[in-house]
This record gives structure tokens, sequence and C-alpha cells, in this order.
């Protein structure tokens, strides 16, 4: 499983109407091949700060299925104009240590 995590800027005055749209765009993603799971959490210390946590089956899930469909179109339309600057996007994979699982 890899993890998908961008941090999002979204401009001043425009969270409740980007939420909006993130409930919208949540179907795009989760229809997509690949798709775990995903939770948008809202910064409590700043505000229009917000994390995006993507869990993804394969990084090419990701950089591939999804950034080169045509679901990833219909994503930035509803998303992209809402940040400022525009996030970076960062991809992780869990580190098994002794004793967790």
């Amino acid at each position: 499983m890899i993890l998908e995590a961008a941090m999002l800027q979204v401009k001043p005055g425009q969270g409740e109407a980007f939420e909006q749209a993130f409930r919208e765009a949540s179907g795009i993603i989760s229809a997509m091949k690949g798709y775990i799971g995903h939770e948008l959490q809202r910064c409590m210390e700043v505000p229009n700060k917000y994390l995006l946590l993507v869990k993804w089956e394969t990084l090419e899930d990701h950089t591939d299925g999804f950034r080169q469909s045509e679901s990833y179109t219909r994503w930035k339309g509803l998303l992209h104009h809402y940040y400022d600057p525009y996030p970076v996007v960062e991809h992780f994979e869990k580190v098994t240590l002794p004793g967790t699982s």
C-alpha cells in the first residue's frame, strides 16, 4: 500500500466551497482502480489549510491510473482552482519496525 499525502492551502474565504466541491470529487477518486481509501483533514491552527491522505494499492495506480485518466481532468476542474499555492504531492510507504504490524 502507498500513502499519498498533500498539504492543501485553500484561498482565503473559499474553505466552505472547497469542502463542498471535495465531497463531489470524492466520488471520482473512490471509483478508481487501486483506490483503497482517503480522508481530508482541516488544520486547527491555520485557517484554510487541509491535509489530504489517499491510500492506493500501488504508486502506479495513482501516478499512471488516476493522473492520466479522464477522471483526473474532472477532479482538477472541481478542485484545483481553490489552491494557492499549488500543493506538493508526495508518496509514502510503511516502515515496518520490530513489535509493530
